[in-house]
């Protein structure tokens, strides 16, 4: 079949899309995607001026910002009633923005920052926006994980890391592997209730981006090099599985898109993928779920219950 390119996605006048940590990387070049394709973006980020001086090199006269830090429970509510006071509809929530691998960090609730930023800061984002997606034909959730969720586990018994030494990678593994558990269990949950949104995890391959500014000495030189031999050429190549996922009309619930790259899955063209075993745990599925809404307070408004 012909590889799947940017030039695949169609028309988008008419659907309105939200892409957290939109200001730069993978985010940004799907968000020039859209909005050359007549999207309203929205680029919901952490620092305004950057993300006003992103949507202004974009395509299209409809991009807007909205102020978001997936660190701030508060932050993630008063973005939420924002962007629901300003859009009637939804058709697209890209949970794009991540943190990889800094030193031991708390947000401002007391998470862990990898796991409150990549997974719980979505979660609550997700549930307070869902309203909107449920009442528009053909939207979907696409949340972007990342081949780091093959080595990760959740630890119900400290995912805090308030107990056991803390390890960047394996926090980072954790919450991309949370991120695909989160997915897979809102579709049950979407399928369940006959609600009209998919929820869609992507992998974008290995991308240099500002993602690793954390990473630091010999594992620094070792992802650079990696990235250079076997990793995507570009970011926007990288931005390809989530275009992928948010548009083709082939796309169902559910679905894990990575690139098709023989190597890890590093680069290529996006292509449908099986996330791991670990990920597809529905007992972990459904504990996640029930902690994350714990954690962050937010509960989704289904009328049905998961299957």
């Amino acid at each position: 079949m012909p590889r799947w390119t940017a030039d695949d996605v169609g028309d988008q006048h008419g659907r309105t899309v939200v892409i957290t940590g939109a200001n730069s990387g993978i985010g940004y070049e799907a968000a020039r995607v859209f909005a050359a394709r007549g999207a309203s973006v929205v680029l919901a980020c952490r620092d305004r001026d950057k993300a006003t001086a992103s949507a202004a090199t974009l395509p299209g006269g409809d991009v807007t910002t909205v102020d978001l830090d997936l660190g701030s429970l508060a932050s993630i509510r008063r973005a939420a009633d924002e962007l629901r006071s300003r859009h009637a509809r939804l058709d697209l929530l890209i949970n794009n923005a991540g943190l990889m691998m800094p030193p031991l960090g708390r947000t401002e609730d007391g998470f862990e920052l990898q796991i409150g930023i990549n997974h719980l800061g979505h979660f609550a984002l997700t549930g307070l926006l869902l309203d909107r997606l449920l009442a528009t034909p053909g939207s979907r959730i696409v949340t972007v994980s990342s081949s780091a969720h093959r080595q990760g586990r959740i630890d119900f018994d400290d995912l805090q890391f308030q107990r056991r030494r803390y390890r960047p990678p394996t926090a980072y593994g954790q919450s991309k592997l949370a991120n695909i558990l989160f997915t897979y269990e809102l579709q049950r949950r979407l399928t369940a209730a006959q609600a009209q949104p998919i929820a869609v995890a992507v992998e974008p391959g290995i991308v240099s981006t500002g993602l690793q500014r954390h990473v630091t000495g010999a594992m620094a030189v070792g992802v650079a090099v990696v990235g250079k031999l076997i990793g995507q050429p570009t970011a926007a190549a990288g931005a390809l599985a989530t275009l992928r996922a948010a548009t083709d009309p082939t796309v169902e619930g559910a679905d894990y898109y990575a690139p098709d790259g023989r190597l890890l899955n590093a680069s290529g063209h996006p292509v449908p993928t099986r996330s791991s075993p670990a990920s597809h745990d529905v007992e972990t599925q459904r504990r996640l779920w029930a902690e994350s809404e714990r954690l962050t307070g937010v509960t989704y408004p289904f009328t049905g219950a998961a299957a």
